[in-house]
């Protein structure tokens, strides 16, 4: 396994970890995705230049638009949380209420 890939792995399992463990507050939860997102497009991009081929770039950019529509879907809710709620603790709120 070339070494990148173990970079890869690691740095993915660490924004799983947080993921996992960090769920007291939207922000944090919000930010170990965006971390994931952002590993498994540095690591399509990086597969993509090691094989010189045209059409494995498509997915990279197509993951880097995800992970935009990813964030900003994200921020739209911490922000209407935070107005309504006045925090981010994600066991205050309550979806089934209007």
């Amino acid at each position: 396994m070339p070494h990148y890939h173990l970079i890869f792995l690691i740095s993915f399992l660490i924004s799983l970890t947080g993921f996992a463990y960090h769920q007291k507050y939207l922000i944090s939860t919000l930010l170990a995705l965006e971390g994931m997102t952002l590993t498994l497009f540095t690591a399509v991009s990086t597969e993509a230049l090691q094989l010189q081929t045209p059409p494995f770039t498509i997915p990279a950019i197509l993951m880097l638009a995800f992970s935009a529509c990813d964030t900003s879907t994200g921020l739209s809710l911490l922000v209407a949380t935070s107005r309504t709620h006045g925090l981010d603790m994600l066991k205050n709120l309550n979806l089934l209420q209007c």
